[in-house]
């Protein structure tokens, strides 16, 4: 691992907590460098400072229990009053689990508080681990559930913030034991004393709850719009467009220089191609939006490929971004970009291009596709993605407002109701979270929001958006023993951070290339396990425990290649 030997000159700590059976450990550390180095004509060199960057890992749950009487709350992570739903007060409002219902799901109670972020989650000494629904009895540890029955079953979904910087996470699992425990006249007929079973028994799935729910996710059709920043912020440095001058290959082209429109490529197409290879029951279709037309009265808006299930079709209509929005930003192509009349180098002079966006008219185009071609059994989703303001350029169009637009969209005003999902790339944030929202309800929801501060992470966002429209990704499907033997293995189960990947994590060496790192700034991912002691299961089980500690560990991405802590010989 690159300078793995050299961490400790900076003084790093890793702080894990591990409060017994079953608990949850986390780890963290601070690395990386930075600098603030202010350089003058003068030619004095005055308050140059190197400081440790952050890494901070921190954890908050829903766990629930099933005894026969349904899903009870069992503990959560926070709980501001100690009830086992997940709850925080915040500037004198209490949000709770239960508040954030997924309305399409009938199973489900909620998902991990939106709202949580890295200034409002507790740390995890304040943990309160609830009450055994069971016993009565007060519970010192996550998972410490005293009186299980055949038929009992269980759920936890963590949620995973990285704050600050990115990194590599992996979940673990430590002193393992299944122990007979109690030895009972029944369980004495069929097996000798001290023989633990319970671990073998106990069928479980560890999977990436996507949408936070505590409920793992099939499969279901789903119409997706996706509605695309064609402005010249986009593409040309004179605005902003040049996000690096990193080599970049996109459809076959290499470029000197990597733009957003380059990044917006990358992750739509994957996006593409992970639905296509998961055999997702979708149709896709594609939207742009710019400024105003060359008379000044008519936005730069257009359908590039209406609603189809033939994705290679829509994988082409992603191809070449930076022609087409070249042709867009000129003026010459609005209706069919692609035929190659603009010109779409970077660095050309782009004075002459609008720099208006009307985000609201492409959602108007992308909402009208979907009601025309969208089928009546499927979801509908539109996923909006901008840099940049919207407002009425120079000219005198009328223009449809965003948050408007979106309001509509969600509210089936036309038809049909659609969630909207909304990538803001260093622009309007506000008005792209305020836009963002579930079919049929308000907007401002962050969970469909997606805050990228560095363009070079859009990729990584439309992968995951793509977990979340097909069947969630499941990591492991069987007996609890088994699962706890594959978290407690070497440095534990290597997660992913880009879930559209194709990435083995039980197969794949853990700095595979299509192995991703988590974002840092505190974006939230979900992985949760789920158990459940059948009924046929017999007497052999009686008195038995099983006990484990779970935990997670994160080291910084930059200077580590994902392969972990060394191991003791």
């Amino acid at each position: 691992m690159a300078d793995k030997d050299n961490i400790g000159t900076f003084d790093l700590s890793r702080r894990k907590l591990l409060a017994g059976l079953g608990a949850v450990g986390v780890a963290s550390a601070g690395a990386g460098l930075g600098t603030t180095a202010y350089f003058n004509d003068t030619e004095s060199f005055d308050g140059n400072t190197l400081t440790a960057g952050q890494l901070d890992l921190l954890v908050d749950w829903q766990q629930t229990y099933d005894f026969g009487e349904g899903d009870q709350f069992v503990s959560a992570h926070p709980d501001h009053d100690g009830d086992g739903e997940q709850s925080v007060e915040i500037d004198g409002e209490v949000f709770r689990y239960s508040d954030f219902p997924d309305e399409e799901d009938e199973d489900s109670n909620g998902a991990n508080l939106p709202v949580l972020d890295c200034e409002n989650i507790p740390p995890l000494e304040e943990a309160d681990f609830g009450t055994d629904p069971v016993t009565g009895e007060e519970m010192g540890s996550l998972v410490q559930l005293t009186d299980v029955k055949p038929g009992d079953s269980g759920e936890i979904t963590f949620s995973l913030h990285l704050c600050d910087n990115p990194g590599y996470i992996w979940m673990q699992a430590g002193n393992v034991s299944d122990d007979g425990g109690t030895f009972t006249e029944p369980e004495s007929l069929l097996q000798d004393a001290g023989v633990g079973d319970l671990g073998d028994a106990i069928q479980a799935k560890l999977w990436y709850d996507e949408d936070c729910d505590n409920v793992y996710d099939p499969a279901e059709p789903v119409d997706i719009m996706l509605t695309l920043d064609f402005s010249g912020s986009m593409l040309y440095d004179q605005y902003g467009g040049v996000v690096s001058d990193d080599d970049i290959a996109v459809s076959g082209s290499t470029y000197a220089e990597t733009t957003k429109i380059d990044l917006v490529e990358l992750g739509t197409r994957q996006f593409v191609d992970y639905l296509q290879s998961q055999a997702s029951d979708v149709q896709v279709g594609v939207t742009y939006f710019d400024g105003e037309g060359s008379d000044d009265t008519v936005p730069r808006t257009g359908v590039i490929q209406s609603l189809t299930s033939d994705l290679s079709l829509v994988d082409a209509a992603l191809s070449g971004l930076r022609q087409k929005l070249a042709d867009v930003v000129t003026g010459s192509q609005p209706s069919s970009p692609g035929d190659g009349d603009g010109d779409p180098n970077p660095f050309a002079n782009a004075s002459g291009i609008a720099t208006g966006t009307y985000i609201g008219e492409g959602i108007d185009d992308a909402q009208a596709d979907l009601d025309a071609n969208g089928r009546p059994s499927a979801a509908k989703r539109n996923i909006v993605l901008s840099d940049g303001e919207s407002f009425n350029g120079t000219g005198s169009t009328t223009f449809s407002s965003p948050t408007g637009a979106a309001t509509d969209a969600r509210a089936a005003s036309p038809n049909p109701a659609t969630d909207v999902y909304t990538i803001n790339v260093d622009g309007s944030a506000s008005t792209l979270q305020a836009m963002a929202g579930p079919a049929g309800g308000a907007g401002g929801d962050p969970t469909f929001f997606n805050d990228v501060d560095d363009p070079l992470n859009i990729p990584t966002v439309f992968g995951n958006l793509a977990a979340q429209t097909v069947q969630e990704k499941v990591i492991m499907d069987d007996s609890l023993g088994n699962i706890l033997a594959a978290l407690a293995d070497g440095n534990g189960v290597p997660l992913d951070g880009n879930r559209a990947t194709p990435y083995d994590e039980l197969g794949d060496d853990p700095d595979h290339p299509t192995r991703d790192p988590f974002e840092g700034n505190g974006v939230m991912h979900c992985v949760a396990l789920s158990w459940e002691l059948p009924f046929d299961v017999g007497n052999e089980v009686q008195g038995d425990t099983l006990a484990f500690d779970l935990g997670f560990y994160t080291e910084q991405s930059r200077h580590n290649d994902g392969t972990g802590p060394d191991l003791p010989a």
